[in-house]
């Protein structure tokens, strides 16, 4: 049984601002509803490698070994701030399209994925967060991790998809304006420097 404190909980944490809500946000206001869900979608996926990691245990080298968290870290880090400098650029996250081809939707998809898999605080984590809702007398333990797994996962593409279509609602008084639209792309960069940052200067 799910229990509302997981719920409540997950729902915190999938809620509060981060990477993946950010860029959601991010092509929502430049691209509209459907590749907003499309982000959503990629930052959702890119997920599961963390909680595959926690499940498995794997989370656990990066909290022990100094080099794999530092390594993992910094190539967050720097992913983060190239996506600030393409932020600023008219083909970047905020480039207004109004259609979504195939090969653009696959970009974005991987953009998300790539966006929430560089982050190392995310498998240590999951890592203290899943057992906790894990009875110690729990017959099947593993399953029931990937149960709650996967109602995490779902919860995270509900809300951040809200966000997306939040954002996309909002594109057309957005995009007719070039002056709103440079100050959102340097508002979007200046927000990914600031999370390439606290990234950096994260600690196991």
């Amino acid at each position: 049984m799910v229990t509302a404190e997981f719920l409540i909980t997950s729902l915190i944490v999938v809620a509060s601002p981060g990477t993946g809500v950010l860029y959601t946000v991010a092509t929502g206001l430049s691209r509209g509803s459907r590749a907003s869900a499309i982000a959503a979608f990629g930052s959702t996926i890119g997920i599961v490698p963390h909680m595959a990691a926690a499940i498995l245990g794997l989370a656990a080298l990066l909290h022990t070994s100094a080099v794999a968290f530092q390594t993992f870290k910094y190539l967050g880090v720097a992913y983060l701030l190239y996506m600030a400098w393409k932020t600023l650029g008219e083909r970047g996250p905020l480039s207004v399209e109004s259609d979504v081809g195939a090969r653009s939707a696959l970009q974005m998809t991987v953009t998300g994925v790539l966006i929430n898999i560089l982050n190392p605080k995310l498998s240590i984590f999951f890592l203290a967060f899943l057992p906790q809702f894990v009875s110690a007398d729990d017959a099947h333990p593993l399953g029931r991790m990937v149960e709650l797994s996967g109602i995490f996962m779902l919860m995270t593409f509900v809300v951040f998809v809200i966000y997306g279509l939040f954002a996309a609602w909002l594109r057309d008084h957005v995009i007719t304006r070039p002056q709103v639209m440079t100050w959102l792309r340097r508002s979007f960069a200046a927000a990914f420097v600031a999370l390439g940052a606290k990234l950096a200067t994260a600690e196991r």
